[in-house]
């Protein structure tokens, strides 16, 4: 039976690609039907909230999402529409895979994975001003907010996900060194939990600024990272960055209730309506989900379809290098996926 997910095309070139990634999802039969709801400004344009109630409503009903790159709308009172569904469904593990697939990358066969915490940290949001000598905006003081809670179910996510994906590794990033309160928090939570499963996954534990070094110099010693929401957020750009390009990142938000996935990169409005963007990001996206749902065999033959499409360099988008717009590439990626079958 198919599964019923929701469906949000985003902004700028989110319509574009969300409409080539459900053709490739058509190609593969995978068994899923859609709930399309809007958000950002393609809401906004139609005089409706930035997140309006009827794309929550469908969220609640369907625990499952798929989003392409949203705008938050200038004024709006959102910090993020992002940071918004996050919040509302509970979603505290961000799931970033890093795994090289482009030719003559940097990094070739790189394959790590950064769970980031999603919810507290100092994007929960927690700050003010203070006035002093007439200056409303003297001080600005942001509080980051650390709970025992919050860290043994995001770094207990982590040493599951790597059990469940035979992993090998959890590396517990912090700065437990100068930030003796809250990261020391999520240090000691991170060791009792690694305590539970010694024997079965492999634990060590780096300070945040030695860890994107040693990313740089030899990503290959990661497996599974764990760490709090904005370290998370950067060193999971930084590890975009080893393997191509957010145009190659993919994430997933995960509750316990609710689960989302997206393109990580923007809407790039620039080159909206356009029919050049490289949808790759967004058909990775797909994929997570499709494991999500126990789909991995679907998940796999779109990834080696993408793959081998990448390799084979004939139909690749401007951003690759070629001069191929959206449609063709999909095309390409969908003949890949015939010639999976036909060989089976």
């Amino acid at each position: 039976m198919a599964t019923t997910a929701t469906l949000i095309p985003g902004d700028g070139i989110g319509p574009g690609i969300t409409a080539a990634t459900l053709r490739v999802l058509e190609a593969a039969g995978a068994p899923i039907e859609w709930d399309e709801h809007v958000a950002g400004m393609a809401a906004v344009e139609l005089g409706q909230d930035p997140l309006p109630q009827e794309t929550l409503d469908s969220i609640e009903g369907t625990r499952l999402a798929l989003k392409g790159p949203l705008t938050t709308p200038i004024g709006s009172g959102f910090r993020s529409i992002n940071v918004a569904l996050r919040k509302h469904f509970d979603l505290y593990a961000n799931v970033r895979p890093a795994k090289t697939i482009l030719p003559k990358a940097r990094y070739p066969d790189l394959d790590l994975v950064i769970v980031r915490e999603n919810t507290e940290g100092l994007y929960a949001g927690i700050e003010h001003f203070i006035g002093m000598d007439k200056d409303p905006k003297a001080v600005a003081e942001s509080v980051m907010l650390i709970t025992r809670y919050g860290s043994d179910r995001i770094v207990r996510f982590a040493f599951e996900y790597a059990l469940q994906h035979d992993r090998e590794r959890v590396t517990l990033v912090h700065k437990a060194n100068i930030l003796k309160c809250t990261q020391g928090l999520f240090l000691e939570v991170g060791r009792h939990v690694a305590e539970e499963y010694e024997g079965r996954i492999r634990f060590e534990e780096k300070i945040v600024d030695n860890t994107a070094m040693q990313l740089v110099l030899d990503p290959y010693q990661f497996d599974v990272i764990v760490t709090e929401n904005m370290f998370g957020d950067i060193l999971s750009d930084l590890v975009a960055g080893l393997i191509g390009g957010l145009g190659f990142a993919p994430g997933a938000n995960i509750g316990t209730d609710a689960a989302i996935f997206e393109a990580v990169h923007g809407s790039a409005p620039d080159i909206a309506g356009q029919g050049i963007a490289n949808p790759s990001s967004l058909v990775l996206a797909a994929c997570l989900m499709l494991d999500h749902l126990d789909e991995g065999g679907l998940a796999g033959r779109i990834r080696t379809a993408l793959e081998e499409t990448l390799r084979e360099g004939r139909v690749l988008t401007p951003d690759l290098g070629g001069e191929a717009g959206t449609e063709d590439f999909v095309s390409a990626v969908i003949d890949h996926l015939a010639r999976d079958v036909a060989a089976v």
